[in-house]
């Protein structure tokens, strides 16, 4: 389940690609597959460990081209460990909301970010989530969790700021904005409720088979819920004054 439009960065064969608290890796697979160098990055090792794994077993099985590189870096995104103007692409899905020092990881974004390369940041978009946070402490109040619910605005001000120019703004995952919403009406912890099992089944199947039904009913819902915004931005060739 991709947040980020790949074809919207220009990731490809030869371009450098950052995917800042990579997680399971989705957004760093999806780069590989593309043909580029990719670092995955992110503060969990035993996480990393189980990318690299992926990203061997893509080489073997021949998803990657050979040409593409792919590496995993366990690190603190207040303090990412590589020089200025390292990569063609930067990735930041849905990680800036857990980080208390939200502005300073996105200096470093900028800070590792090429001029007229790419970035990408997506974070919970701000009615989801504040129906979430309305519904269920348990949701946010936990090691780890959601420290702030941003607004569009709010999160393109901060990212212009740190020197990166906003091009466009997206929604995306409105059909998983009811399901998190059940989640936090029923229990977050109730993975057995029949409600909230049928319906990550309804999400299960779309995502396997992408049938025209549930896409088109995504498509036109993502403005109205989408559980996350993305905001797509480059790198001045000139700093921005």
């Amino acid at each position: 389940m991709l947040t980020v439009d790949f074809d919207r960065l220009g990731v490809g064969p030869g371009r450098s690609v950052i995917d800042v608290g990579c997680g399971g890796g989705r957004h760093a697979f999806e780069a590989y597959r593309r043909g580029a160098d990719v670092v995955a990055f992110d503060q969990d090792a035993a996480e990393l460990d189980n990318v690299a794994a992926m990203f061997a077993g893509m080489a073997e099985a021949g998803e990657a081209p050979a040409e593409a590189s792919a590496r995993t870096v366990a690190g603190d995104a207040l303090n990412l460990p590589f020089p200025d103007e390292s990569f063609d692409c930067v990735i930041a899905s849905e990680v800036l909301e857990h980080i208390v020092e939200d502005e300073k990881a996105m200096w470093e974004l900028a800070r590792v970010v090429k001029p007229g390369g790419t970035v990408a940041v997506t974070v919970p978009r701000w009615l989801p989530e504040r129906i979430c946070w309305a519904l269920s402490d348990a949701y946010h109040e936990v090691e780890g969790g959601h420290v702030r619910i941003y607004r569009a605005g709010q999160l393109t001000d901060r990212l212009r700021a740190a020197g990166l120019r906003p091009l466009h703004r997206d929604h995306a995952h409105a059909l998983h904005a009811p399901y998190w919403w059940l989640k936090c009406a029923v229990g977050v912890d109730r993975d057995d409720h029949p409600v909230t099992r049928a319906y990550h089944r309804l999400l299960v199947w779309d995502m396997m088979r992408g049938p025209w039904l549930t896409r088109t009913a995504e498509r036109l819902l993502n403005p109205v819920i989408g559980k996350s915004v993305a905001v797509y931005l480059d790198k001045p060739e000139v700093a921005v004054g």
